[in-house]
């Protein structure tokens, strides 16, 4: 064999070597050996509690540690309370890779609670404390972008006030039933089938429930929510809208997108076709609807987001006529859409419209030079030149 040969093939088996050894991950290998506080045995990735990451202030009544820079918390301590202020009114760990909740135990005043983004699997320790702590005194709790599969440890959080829970494994709503105080709820992407009566009867203070991307088939178990103000149950599996008799006078949004949602569908007697008196803005964008005909008497509509469904002509579009006071209109991704003078001929059918597709209709009524939409910079140069002028104005009345 040559020496050229014979070099190359010794470091080609000095590379195969090397790319046999178990390659560190990324995070792991930025930190200094000699700084890591402790490791699990046989585990080479170190362990990193809140106080390994940042110097805590005992007297401070907040510790909050993002972990989108620096490094990465991995466990919260058992004993956390000891390098904390005993009164500490929030706690926030965020974006770390913590997948156990403890050491909460001794926190008897904390009022929020946030371990978004994390690898939790469970809730829990929310009631070990003195008097319940910490759960007693919480009014915020986040556990969004973890991977919970329950939720029922909520119970423990009887004063809760904010609940979000976004992005998790949770197939049942059960823990809710008892938190009478909560005025806003998130279970947005999860694996909800069925809005539990049972659950939800008691949240007679809730203002806003947010349940987009679920599994959800049916809107149900609202008749206790008399204080329900916005809803969203977008990208469900829902092919009708019923059970919102109870909500007639307080809904203000209404988001139904990505459902199966068809004519029929949007004007049963239970939902739709009843006369909203507070409903500024109603999103039903990519369903299956052919006519506007079931939305001509919803007179409170500021927003109507209406794109990607099966509107073909004009005359579809006719009864939005009937609605006054609707200054923002989203038919785009729609056959119409294509139609030959489409924004003008918007414009006649409904007068008081601002908006069309998000773009702006010209200042004094009609449409940009052209008939064309405003890009965002002229949008953003009109608005501008306004501010200007304005500032010149005000300037020459001080002189």
């Amino acid at each position: 064999m040559s020496s050229d040969n014979k070099e190359a093939s010794e470091k080609h088996a000095h590379m195969s070597e090397s790319s046999t050894k178990e390659a560190m991950p990324l995070d792991w290998t930025r930190v200094d050996a000699a700084a890591a506080p402790n490791h699990h045995h046989g585990d080479e990735r170190p362990i990193r509690h809140p106080w390994d990451v940042v110097d805590i202030n005992k007297e401070d009544t907040e510790l909050i540690i993002v972990g989108t820079a620096g490094q990465k918390i991995t466990h919260m301590g058992t004993n956390l309370g000891d390098y904390c202020n005993p009164f500490l009114q929030e706690l926030i760990l965020r974006s770390h890779v913590i997948t156990k909740m403890e050491g909460l135990f001794t926190f008897t005043c904390l009022e929020l609670l946030e371990l978004y983004d994390n690898a939790i699997e469970e809730l829990q320790c929310l009631n070990e404390g003195k008097g319940g702590a910490p759960g007693a005194t919480l009014r915020v709790l986040d556990m969004s972008y973890n991977v919970i599969r329950s939720m029922e440890p909520v119970k423990f959080c009887p004063h809760l006030t904010e609940l979000y829970l976004a992005n998790n494994k949770i197939k049942s709503m059960a823990g809710l039933g008892g938190l009478s105080s909560l005025r806003k709820i998130d279970l947005g992407a999860n694996r909800i089938r069925v809005m539990d009566i049972q659950e939800l009867s008691g949240l007679v203070n809730l203002e806003e429930l947010w349940l987009g991307k679920n599994k959800i088939e049916e809107i149900q178990g609202l008749e206790k929510l008399v204080k329900l103000r916005r809803l969203d149950v977008q990208s469900n599996r829902l092919v009708k809208v019923t059970n919102l008799t109870t909500q007639v006078d307080t809904l203000e949004e209404l988001y139904l997108a990505h459902n199966g949602i068809n004519d029929d569908g949007a004007a049963q007697a239970t939902g739709l076709a009843l006369h909203f008196t507070q409903l500024s803005t109603l999103d039903l964008s990519k369903n299956c609807l052919t006519t506007t005909l079931p939305f001509s008497h919803l007179t409170s509509l500021d927003d109507l987001w209406f794109s990607s469904n099966k509107i073909c002509t004009f005359d579809a579009v006719e009864p939005l006529g009937a609605l006054t006071s609707l200054e923002e209109v989203y038919l785009e991704y729609n056959p119409v859409a294509d139609e030959f003078e489409y924004r003008k001929k918007l414009k006649e059918i409904i007068p008081s419209l601002i908006k069309i597709d998000a773009n702006m209709i010209g200042a004094s009524g009609g449409l940009p030079a052209g008939g064309q939409a405003m890009t965002k910079e002229e949008e953003l140069r009109r608005i501008q030149e306004q501010v200007v002028e304005r500032a010149r104005l005000e300037s020459n009345n001080d002189n």
